[in-house]
């Protein structure tokens, strides 16, 4: 279906409360408001009769476009050339500073920097996931859409004292939106500035819009000169702590795991699920990538929100729900727009997510392994936190000996996942170290038994000699990548003999020219029909193991590899397909923080020699 772009056909951009995407062509098919997981209002990316667009590009198709971000910022810019002249459209989202809001601007400046230059520009909202109705009223400086209390106000840009005549413009209704054309010369400027519940339209100057434009770029390149990274992948690690960032919501940190939902994980499949909630498993992640660069503001935000998780546990059912909408809320009832056809087809098409209930173990190890790493970078955890950690890691002395989901949160049943115990074992080693480290009241006798007894049974259990190599859970053969995690970690040395034979057994059946399956699904039901591409997220971790074992330069390979899967902006969704294309949710929170990690740990590696990490994982 010619009609959707590639997954990678697209830049992020954002405020730090909400997200769009825009398509090479100059489409914006994805966007909500006004938080990620708020319903759509532009989705064509999901449909692309029903879902809603805004387009802006010359009008003509003898064009060819590019995308680049400017340097060291998230204004995304999308450049068209044709016989005529070179135009170029500077998307962006102007910051929402401060707590939560409902008013937020999206701004679409248009330039010609050589020739001459038509552009064709059409608005079709669809709110509420296109399920909405909702009128239309046209003015001369813009429009406004309304639907349900909602309202989507588009403002020209275009200089006071000019007419629409004079300034070239044709506007006309084309059904429940708006299109016109505008010609514009070399140095001259247009656009549209998009503001939601902001009233009457008005006129934006190109001075204005260039001040927004001016504004938005400063905050980026002061947030960057935050980093402390000067190793050898600046600009890949650099693309990436902005992509982490610009999916955080900024009023309670939480980092929602991609800005999409629907996206699927094979074309025409049914593994398309939403992720625009924060997991505990992954926000706790990011804490190491966020703090491997220096932002320990940002991780000090996310241990707050985590923190405020655990403490509402009272002591009644399961301490923590493995993910959250991004103000904390739990409310994550799954249901499929049955409306929508999906990315080519790709149905169902859900919103929510009906893995929110699901018991997954291994979350309780993660997010203690954050506090402590916090801890070493001087985030340290209150008395009402400890309180908290403390129950939990009582309630995870009586409950941790019993299948779960898992890390993939497959629908096939509960196993008794290698994975989910040695994060158990993480979990207990963290909070005794803790404790004994501030010495803070605990039940340290109980808590390093079981720590012991876990420890144990992965040993004699989790291990398949047969195999040689630890396996997915108990009662398989399979292998399953998410134990690339125990060297990384400090669960067992990176030289193990036990170790070593497991990575070769991974190399052997989980790893396709560098790039890393989380298991294989024909040989481990789980649920659910069809293939996946690998997991871009295990393939970086693969980086880290490879480098530890000592096997550096195959582990420098396999990163650089990695690179050219990258879109053209250096972003990552997902997983990676047969063919190197992009598949899944996009971009990928869980893809660009272990990139940075593994960047980290790779350029500690290879100036000081392979084996243990120093920096922020040699806290452990």
């Amino acid at each position: 279906m010619s009609r959707y772009p590639n997954i990678s056909d697209h830049g992020l951009i954002g405020d730090l409360q909400t997200a769009a995407l825009v398509a090479t062509d100059g489409t914006l098919d994805w966007f909500c408001c006004p938080r990620f997981d708020s319903p759509s209002v532009f989705a064509s990316l999901l449909d692309a009769d029903r879902g809603g667009f805004f387009k802006i590009r010359p009008d003509r198709d003898d064009y060819v476009s590019r995308q680049l971000y400017l340097p060291d910022s998230a204004i995304l810019v999308t450049r068209f050339m044709t016989p005529d002249g070179v135009g170029e459209v500077h998307d962006f989202m102007p910051v929402a500073h401060g707590g939560a809001t409902d008013r937020h601007d999206l701004v679409r400046n248009i330039r010609v920097v050589r020739g001459t230059m038509r552009f064709a520009i059409e608005i079709q909202p669809r709110f509420d996931y296109g399920r909405a109705t909702h009128k239309l009223e046209v003015a001369e400086d813009g429009g406004v859409f309304q639907a349900d209390g909602m309202s989507l106000t588009a403002n020209a840009i275009a200089p006071h004292g000019v007419s629409t005549q004079d300034a070239g413009v044709t506007l006309e209704r084309v059904g429940d939106g708006v299109r016109w054309t505008r010609t514009l010369r070399e140095g001259q400027a247009g656009g549209v500035v998009l503001e939601w519940m902001g009233g009457a339209p008005r006129r934006v100057t190109p001075e204005e819009a260039q001040q927004l434009a001016d504004d938005t770029a400063r905050f980026w390149r002061s947030w960057l000169a935050r980093s402390t990274y000067t190793g050898r992948w600046r600009e890949q690690v650099t693309r990436s702590a902005m992509t982490l960032k610009m999916m955080t919501y900024k009023p309670t940190g939480g980092i929602v795991a991609a800005p999409t939902t629907g996206l699927p994980e094979q074309e025409g499949g049914e593994r398309n699920w939403d992720y625009r909630y924060t997991w505990v498993r992954d926000g706790s992640f990011s804490m190491y990538a966020l703090l491997s660069l220096g932002y320990t503001e940002e991780a000090a935000a996310f241990g707050a929100w985590l923190r405020d998780r655990a403490a509402e546990y009272t002591g009644e059912g399961r301490p923590l729900k493995i993910m959250y909408r991004v103000d904390g809320s739990s409310d994550l009832v799954e249901e499929t727009l049955d409306h929508f056809e999906g990315w080519r087809g790709s149905r169902p098409v859900r919103i929510g997510n009906g893995a929110a209930d699901q018991l997954q173990l291994d979350i309780y190890g993660e997010a203690a392994d954050a506090f402590f790493l916090a801890d070493s970078h001087g985030i340290h955890t209150a008395h009402q936190g400890w309180v908290a950690t403390a129950k939990i890691m009582d309630w995870l002395c009586d409950n941790w000996d019993q299948p779960d989901e898992g890390i993939w949160e497959t629908r096939g049943g509960q196993r008794n996942f290698t994975y989910a115990r040695y994060q158990t074992w993480i979990a207990l080693d963290r909070a005794i170290r803790l404790a004994q480290r501030r010495a803070r009241p605990a039940n340290l006798s109980r808590w390093i038994i079981e720590r012991d007894r876990v420890y144990s049974q992965i040993f004699d259990r989790g291990w398949n000699p047969k195999v040689g190599a630890f396996t997915q859970h108990y009662e398989t053969e399979v292998l399953d990548s998410s134990l690339l995690m125990m060297p990384l970690q400090g669960f067992m040395s990176p030289r193990d003999p036990m170790w070593l034979s497991t990575l070769e057994a991974m190399d052997r059946e989980l790893v396709s020219d560098s790039l890393v399956y989380r298991y294989n699904p024909s040989a481990s039901p789980d649920g659910l029909a069809g293939d996946e591409g690998t997991f871009s997220l295990c393939t970086f971790w693969y980086v880290d193991a490879l480098a530890r074992a000592g096997r550096l330069d195959e582990a420098r390979l396999v990163f650089e590899k990695m690179f050219t899967y990258a879109n053209h902006l250096g972003l990552f969704s997902e997983e990676i397909g047969s063919t190197g294309e992009q598949l899944g949710n996009f971009p990928q929170a869980f893809s660009h923080l272990a990139l940075i990690t593994a960047a980290v740990n790779l350029d500690y590696q290879l100036d000081h020699g392979a084996g243990e990490v120093g920096g922020v994982l040699g806290s452990r």
